[in-house]
Parts: C-alpha cells; sequence; structure tokens
C-alpha cells in the first residue's frame, strides 16, 4: 500500500480501512477475492474498528477499570446465584424496559463482577452506563457542593441510561447530598434504569442514609435465591 493512500484514509478518518488494507490486498492477491467481497471486507474492517473504538470510549466514561463478563465469572462459587436472570440483565433489555435492579448479598459472592458485566453487555447494546460506588458519590456531592456544581452533577447522574451505584448503604451522605440523590432517584424514575448493590437489607438503610427511599424495585438477584 502506498504512503498516499495510506495518508487519504487516515485523512478520511477511514483508519480501520488503512490498518486493514495491508492484510486484505495480501489476501486478494493470494487467491481469487472478487473486488467486491474485497471491498465489503474493507468496511467491515472499518465497521469493527469504529465499534471498538466507541465501546472503549463508553467503557471509560462509564467509570469501569476493567472489562469483566459473565464468559469469565465462577458459577460454581456460588450456585444458588441466579444465573440466568443476571444472563438476562446483560442483554440489557431491562432498561428498554426502564426498570431498576436490586443485587444484595453479604461481601465476596460476586455482585462486583456481577455488575461490572452488567455494565459491560449494556453497552455493548448501545447503551451509556456511570458506575459509582457511594463513598466516591458521597465525595463527589460534597465536592459539587463546595464548587457550585451541584447542577451538573445530578444533571450526569440523571441523563445516563444506566446509573450504577455500588456499596449502597455504606457510607452516610450529609443532607445536601441526601437530597440531590433522592433528586436523582425521582427524575430517574420510569424513565432511566438504575443498579444498586448493597451488603444491607432494605430495612437498615433509614438509620445510615439521610433520604426517605430508593428507586423502584421491579427486578432483584440476590445473592442466595432469586425474588421477585
Amino acid at each position: 500500500m502506498s504512503v498516499q493512500l495510506d495518508g487519504r484514509l487516515r485523512q478520511l478518518r477511514l483508519s480501520g480501512m488503512a490498518e486493514a488494507l495491508p492484510g486484505r490486498l495480501q489476501q486478494a492477491t493470494g487467491g481469487s477475492l472478487p473486488h467486491r467481497d474485497f471491498l465489503e471486507l474493507l468496511v467491515d474492517d472499518e465497521l469493527a474498528r469504529r465499534s471498538d473504538r466507541l465501546f472503549s470510549r463508553r467503557v471509560k466514561e462509564a467509570g469501569l477499570t476493567e472489562v469483566k463478563e459473565f464468559s469469565d465469572f465462577d458459577w460454581s462459587f456460588n450456585p444458588k446465584l441466579p444465573r440466568g436472570r443476571l444472563l438476562d440483565l446483560a442483554t440489557g433489555r431491562f432498561i428498554a424496559e426502564r426498570r431498576g435492579v436490586l443485587l444484595i448479598g453479604p461481601p465476596g459472592v460476586g455482585k462486583s463482577h456481577a455488575v461490572a458485566a452488567i455494565t459491560v453487555g449494556v453497552i455493548r447494546a448501545g447503551y451509556r452506563a456511570l458506575v459509582k460506588n457511594t463513598f466516591d458519590l458521597a465525595q463527589d456531592f460534597a465536592e459539587a457542593e463546595a464548587t457550585g456544581e451541584r447542577r451538573v452533577l445530578v444533571d450526569q447522574l440523571v441523563r445516563v441510561d444506566l446509573l450504577v451505584l455500588e456499596d449502597f448503604g455504606m457510607r452516610k451522605l450529609g443532607p445536601s447530598g441526601a437530597e440531590d440523590l433522592l433528586e436523582v432517584f425521582l427524575r430517574r424514575h420510569e424513565k432511566t434504569s438504575t443498579v444498586i448493590t448493597t451488603n444491607r437489607p432494605t430495612e437498615d438503610w433509614g438509620s445510615s442514609w439521610a433520604m426517605s427511599r430508593p428507586p423502584r424495585r421491579s427486578s432483584i438477584a440476590s445473592s442466595s435465591t432469586p425474588r421477585s
């Protein structure tokens, strides 16, 4: 491939084609690859490259530090996990239905891996996600209040297709932070989807959080037997 052609493809932002072209040319000259098939393969290469870039960008935007999937999950560790339900959540269908998810269980049963795999599946389905640990969220609310960016943070939490809150109920928010989170829940209610993971039963939430109620629970996966 000539340097000029490589430069033109990249100028047109067709880097996927530029990178795949040498291999495709060898494939074409080494066999009887019709021109149309050659072009279709190059277009597929470009689309695959763009899809990979979009996926990587959305994983970063979501705040995931590592891509985890259910194909890497050790289901034998806890046979009581609702495998079918968790796999279904990773398809992202619950987002189209505007449902929420609550995962309850003690530490070490795989909640973090499960919620990461669900988030990755949701991103692959074309949605935007944001994962927040409630310890970090408490700090985010405090900093937003101090810098006058409260509305910016609330809007960010409201707009995303999937909001994941990990370790819910493990850190008490200040009065303004609790009000902000309640506003987030109310504005997301039946409009977008929220996933919550927690080590604490819901009856304990009132004693640890200065807020009136959690989001509507319409789909639940627990660490033991599934409930509905």
